[in-house]
């Protein structure tokens, strides 16, 4: 079981997404709640009750955008989907669900007018938990089982490679100039493995009389994209250029897919928008 928590997990990192997803939950929400009016609902008598009701979803959904972009801009570094797991998951989802109940709580006393004991709330936080807790980590590791039985079973269907790297003296080199102008590097491009984008910063990792080399730059990803001009090395992931020609297998897990490079001595992550297209070109070039 605690193997099976520890296992990678897919982060939604797109903003938009996240953000149409907070607004359906509160609007799914808002309307089972004013359509079905449960809890006694229906008995209750109150001006502008409708607009009252509708704002239990507008609670879930602002509770929902700050689980969602609040923390991750506080600890960026342990909401990156390197880090992600079943677990992380399960764990992340049950306390949303929990501060959207202790926030409904606060807004019902205000409606009502009514004050309850804090200890009324940690039992009502209590409840929702044990009640939240379990559908919620069977709904989380289905879809990790789906996703996984997915991508594992597309990344089975790609022939692996066999790469025969260009001799340098064989090819017109590339050059990727940093944003200063002065720090150049040149490379065949045969011999580029992938480039890794950190912050202001982009690692080229390349091969260098067969051997593994690593160059630091000063430049943004994007701005090193648009230097290259080769229709094999292309952009998988918001961080991460590869040399698609050197990619020797893929393999899959819940997250999406990973390129494998060098004997397996690098592996690069592929961006779900990217998936369709990669695998595509890596099928024609096996």
């Amino acid at each position: 079981m605690f193997q099976l928590l520890n296992q990678p997990y897919p982060l939604e990192e797109n903003p938009w997404v996240r953000l149409r997803r907070t607004a359906l939950i509160g609007l799914f929400v808002g309307l089972f709640l004013l359509i079905f009016q449960p809890f006694g609902l229906q008995l209750w008598r109150t001006d502008y009750k409708a607009a009252k009701i509708l704002g239990f979803g507008v609670i879930t959904a602002v509770m929902t955008a700050g689980s969602y972009f609040v923390p991750a801009w506080i600890w960026p570094a342990q909401f990156r989907e390197e880090r992600w797991t079943v677990g992380r998951e399960i764990f992340w989802v049950t306390t949303n669900i929990m501060l959207i109940a202790l926030a409904n709580q606060l807004y019902l006393n205000w409606l009502i007018g009514k004050y309850t004991h804090p200890f009324g709330w940690l039992g009502t936080i209590l409840v929702t938990y044990l009640i939240g807790v379990f559908p919620t980590g069977a709904s989380v590791i289905a879809n990790y089982i789906i996703r996984l039985k997915r991508y594992a079973g597309e990344a089975a269907t790609v022939p692996v490679h066999a790469v025969h790297p260009v001799a340098e003296q064989q090819t017109r080199p590339l050059t990727l100039t940093a944003e200063n102008g002065k720090d150049t590097l040149s490379l065949p491009p045969a011999c580029l493995l992938y480039i890794e984008s950190s912050d202001n910063y982009s690692t080229v990792v390349y091969l260098k009389e067969d051997k593994l080399a690593k160059t630091l730059l000063r430049s943004s990803l994007s701005r090193l994209e648009g230097q290259i001009n080769e229709p094999d090395i292309v952009r998988c992931h918001r961080s991460y250029l590869v040399n698609l020609e050197l990619v020797e297998k893929v393999t899959g897990n819940a997250q999406g897919y990973k390129l494998h490079l060098l004997d397996g001595q690098a592996q690069v992550p592929v961006a779900r928008r990217y998936n369709e297209s990669l695998i595509a070109r890596l099928k024609e070039l096996s």
